[in-house]
């Protein structure tokens, strides 16, 4: 099946590259969540962080930074797990419309299991704009999910997973099966090798891809997690209030979205591809 130097993507790896990038990234998603809560139309991104900075220390930039390392370590490494074990299992058999597939089951099933450590990091990152009497003051990922399971019910953990669980499948797709298409394409052309600077391209253009397709169910799935209980009667409810503000609405924190999603999948993809190279050799017992 492959010799003992057969580069493989271990399913645990996007996982690790995931919350290595979330750690860098995390000041930004934090930005994006903010303005996706808020109701204002027109919020500037450099008011909002200078305000944060001002009135709760740099730190603050970092709120929820545990649930986020949770919710990576969850969400992707599910997705990213089924999609490169299912990629090695067919093979050569699995053209692009299959990683698509692929793709879209992965993120589904990654969605839903990650949507829980989701919400604690939504919340978390919001609770520095909130009044101090509002806060929810979550100390930690863990005790986020205990307070809303044992505050809130169980199935509360769950609120906004049929938005996070569509949002996944499309993120899957734009992140993972097109990464590895244009990363294909790019070497078809001859002028690229695998080397990072081909891992930096194609996980640009996957990254701007993702956040296309992934920024109004983004916006959805913010505000279902970070609503209070009974503030929304489902989903349309959410889009209903979405729409007050215009088509625009649903892409509202689209910049720090994507200046966040692009960063984040190109430190994802290029952690990933270190992994492989460093530690994803295939070992000789398992050769065929």
């Amino acid at each position: 099946m492959a010799d003992k130097h057969k580069k493989i993507s271990r399913w645990y790896f996007g996982g690790l590259a995931s919350a290595g990038a979330a750690c860098v990234t995390h000041p930004l998603d934090l930005i994006k969540v903010q303005l996706q809560t808020s109701q204002e139309k027109k919020v500037s991104i450099l008011r909002l962080t200078g305000h944060i900075v001002k009135n709760q220390g740099v730190t603050a930039l970092y709120n929820g930074i545990s649930a986020s390392l949770l919710r990576q370590m969850t969400y992707s490494t599910t997705r990213f797990g089924i999609y490169e074990v299912g990629k090695q299992t067919f093979g050569n058999d699995l053209g692009f419309l299959g990683k698509i597939v692929l793709a879209g089951a992965a993120g589904a099933a990654g969605g839903f299991v990650g949507t829980p450590a989701d919400m604690v990091n939504v919340r978390m990152q919001n609770d520095v704009k909130l009044p101090l009497d509002q806060r929810r003051n979550y100390k930690h990922a863990i005790d986020g999910l205990y307070r809303v399971y044992a505050e809130e019910g169980f199935t509360r953990l769950f609120s906004g997973a049929s938005t996070a669980t569509s949002r996944a499948i499309f993120m899957t797709i734009g992140q993972l099966s097109f990464y590895d298409q244009v990363k294909k394409m790019l070497l078809e052309t001859g002028y690229f090798q695998d080397n990072l600077f081909l891992h930096f391209t194609a996980s640009s253009i996957a990254g701007g891809i993702a956040t296309c397709m992934t920024q109004p169910l983004d916006v959805l799935k913010t505000r279902a997690m970070n609503a209070k209980p009974g503030e929304f009667n489902g989903i349309f409810d959410i889009v209903r209030s979405v729409a007050k503000l215009g088509p625009l609405g649903f892409f509202k924190g689209y910049v720090p979205a994507f200046v966040r999603l692009g960063p984040h999948t190109v430190l994802t993809f290029i952690f990933l591809e270190q992994l492989r190279m460093n530690f994803g050799f295939l070992p000789e017992e398992n050769k065929k």
